[in-house]
């Protein structure tokens, strides 16, 4: 694989590219970001996650400056020059380069950036290594919805994670309340009905969680878009996270303590399973 970055209309080799020192990302966090997972040299899902890309976008009063259409087509040349079939697509817009203030910028183009990197094909769900989990509290702000740059918190917390030997923290607010985990949404089965936080803006819902939701739905298996705590999840019998890099991952203990099953169990490996044909279906004839 090249890498190659594409900058407002430019491409050139990842190496190379260059901002701005006073882009307001860099200074302030002032931007929006978007992963897209491709398989076989395809986008998974890719007119969902631009439309995400897009909300979030609104929701910091960002005008892309590039039409839904256009953005599709940068990313297929993209792939193409980067010879990226396994791996993401990662896009970021800012609300450019401009003198050092908090205020927006009156006359300010934004600045928008992509790249590829190759992540490996995807592993037989056998193959898939259940992880462990941490828990700690949710420090970040009331906007999660919004797909941002400003990741500190995030990155923090996850660190602690790694450090602790898990995947993975999952994040609780007042009560105990489980939220997310700093890069997947969470899921668990409680008392036999499949259980993860509502799409509000405590958490971004994210591509994969919906592609789970509707396989769920479609399965008839008993689910319920509300909120559970610490000590919920700790009596599920099932859990994994979902996310575009980890797709399904089933886990298989939290704060050091195993679950009921083992991981993955039986909801989660048909999930697994039919996440695979989900990608096959978009992008590979057989990846199962």
């Amino acid at each position: 694989m090249q890498n190659i970055a594409w900058i407002d209309g430019t491409f050139s080799a990842l190496s190379e590219a260059k901002i701005s020192i006073e882009d307001r990302g860099y200074l302030l966090g002032d931007g929006v970001y978007e992963v897209i997972r491709v398989y076989n040299g395809i986008p998974f899902y890719l007119d969902s996650h631009l439309e995400r890309f897009r909300k979030s976008a609104e929701a910091i009063r960002i005008k892309t400056p590039f039409t839904i259409d256009q953005m599709k087509g940068v990313i297929s040349e993209l792939i193409k020059k980067s010879v990226c079939t396994e791996g993401y697509i990662y896009m970021q817009l800012t609300r450019g380069s401009a003198r050092r203030d908090h205020l927006f910028p009156a006359d300010v183009s934004p600045t928008l950036v992509m790249y590829g990197r190759e992540l490996g094909k995807i592993p037989e769900i056998d193959a898939v290594e259940p992880q462990e989990c941490i828990t700690l509290p949710d420090e970040r702000w009331l906007n999660c919805y919004i797909k941002t740059i400003n990741l500190l918190p995030n990155a923090l917390a996850r660190q602690k994670a790694a450090e602790a030997g898990a995947i993975e923290a999952v994040l609780y607010r007042k009560g105990g309340i489980v939220t997310e985990g700093t890069r997947s949404n969470v899921f668990a089965v409680i008392d036999g009905k499949v259980r993860t936080h509502p799409a509000t803006n405590l958490i971004l819902s994210g591509i994969s969680r919906a592609i789970v939701l509707e396989i769920l739905r479609e399965s008839e298996v008993p689910l319920l878009e509300k909120a559970f705590d610490l000590q919920e999840l700790e009596s599920a019998s099932e859990v994994w996270l979902t996310s575009t890099t980890m797709e399904v991952n089933p886990v298989k203990a939290v704060d050091g303590k195993l679950l009921e099953r083992p991981a993955p169990g039986p909801v989660c490996r048909r999930l697994m399973e039919a996440f695979r044909g989900r990608i096959a279906e978009e992008c590979l004839e057989d990846v199962r």
